[in-house]
């Protein structure tokens, strides 16, 4: 069993990750961390958990952890998970790993001499859903990709919450621009050459708060948009000459709306429908870290594959502040 370890007790912990290290198979739940003890031992006793900690130190020192999952603010993310892997565990930080791509880099040096697995938690590379859209595009289904489609807001004036706050590292790119970015790529496998944005910044909290984004890549195009101020929408279209893929609800699939994946034909004349009831993405990526961890087989979201999603970002944020083409 590979025995994980959570180093704080925030939202996305209690309600995704830690619910899928108890249902997910070769796992268990041995430690949750907290500068609050009581709030790490209430938890920790509320989803079973031998141990709790009232330091992350705690737990990164403790033999009964083989691995930790990260959802510390973002702004925290490469100063605990460089600690972790120091430590000799193995890494799953919630996204975005980083600020900035060259952050990642001393994290890919301390992960070669460590030997252990780091990765940065994009569950939706582990859904089903994106498996089939990706083997959908590169089989031809579609033709000749031209245009890729994206949108995702959801609203957010709370001055409490962490996306909302800059020194945190809130923002919505670094919340939400980073899934169209990355499902393109994943489904692709291609990367960007350059890229137009328009970048907006709440007048109160200073965060980026909506941006449209263009990105070129080559043979075909990203266009999207995000914000934390409008009302909730997710869609990632891929259209080309000879049919297109909608895919219903491509990063909150079950919560948003169901999982499923459409192909349309040329004429819009026919239409393939793959559902995926039950499918459980976080789940499926807690199992794939702890199997590869422990030398099994999977595809797991690589460092590597953090700092060209990381560079893109980076690229729009320059992009944001003129009129122009940046360069990837």
């Amino acid at each position: 069993m590979f025995r994980w370890g959570v180093l704080s007790t925030a939202k996305i912990a209690r309600e995704q990750l830690i619910p899928a290290i108890v249902e997910a198979e070769g796992s268990v739940l041995s430690a949750i961390a907290s500068r609050d003890h009581d709030k790490a031992r209430k938890l920790a006793a509320h989803f079973g958990a031998r141990h709790s900690f009232g330091s992350y130190e705690e737990l990164l020192a403790s033999k009964e952890v083989d691995g930790v999952y990260i959802p510390v603010p973002t702004a925290q993310h490469v100063e605990w998970a460089a600690k972790a892997i120091k430590a000799g565990k193995h890494v799953l930080v919630e996204k975005p790993l980083a600020l900035n791509a060259l952050e990642i880099a001393p994290l890919i040096e301390l992960r070669n001499q460590g030997k252990v697995l780091v990765c940065e938690a994009f569950m939706v590379t582990y859904h089903p859903q994106w498996l089939k859209v990706r083997e959908l595009v590169q089989s031809g289904a579609i033709g000749t990709l031209k245009q890729v489609q994206g949108a995702f807001t959801y609203y957010n004036v709370d001055p409490d919450n962490m996306r909302n706050k800059p020194e945190l590292g809130g923002g919505a790119l670094p919340d939400i621009g980073v899934y169209p970015t990355v499902t393109t790529r994943f489904v692709t496998g291609q990367e960007p050459v350059r890229v137009q944005a328009v970048v907006e910044r709440d007048s109160n909290f200073k965060t980026d708060s909506y941006s449209s984004v263009r990105a070129d890549f080559g043979t075909f195009e990203l266009s999207f948009y995000i914000a934390t101020q409008l009302a909730a929408r997710q869609s990632m279209v891929f259209h080309g000459d000879k049919g297109l893929i909608e895919v219903s609800a491509p990063f909150n699939a079950g919560t948003y709306d169901f999982h499923k994946v459409e192909l349309y034909n040329q004429r819009h004349t026919e239409a393939q429908v793959w559902r995926f009831p039950g499918a459980q993405q976080y789940r499926y990526q807690v199992e794939t870290f702890g199997r590869v961890a422990q030398g099994g087989s999977g595809e797991v979201f690589t460092l590597e594959d953090s700092v060209k999603n990381q560079t893109l970002i980076d690229a729009i944020y320059r992009a944001g502040e003129t009129d122009g083409w940046e360069t990837v």
